[in-house]
């Protein structure tokens, strides 16, 4: 699972800095910077509670 969602954060950091270089549909960046950071912290926690469980 976490490498889907590593993944998706890859795929979403690339579009974003595709459309900050290129300036490309300007509030759907800021929206997709906002995704990247929640699944960022998402993949943090569930990393934090995999290792406290295993």
């Amino acid at each position: 699972m976490l490498g889907i969602i590593w993944g998706i954060i890859v795929v979403l950091f690339i579009v974003w800095l595709i459309g900050i270089i290129f300036h490309i549909a300007g509030g759907l960046i800021n929206i997709l910077l906002v995704v990247i950071l929640i699944l960022i912290i998402w993949n943090l926690i569930q990393s934090a509670r995999n290792k406290r469980n295993g």
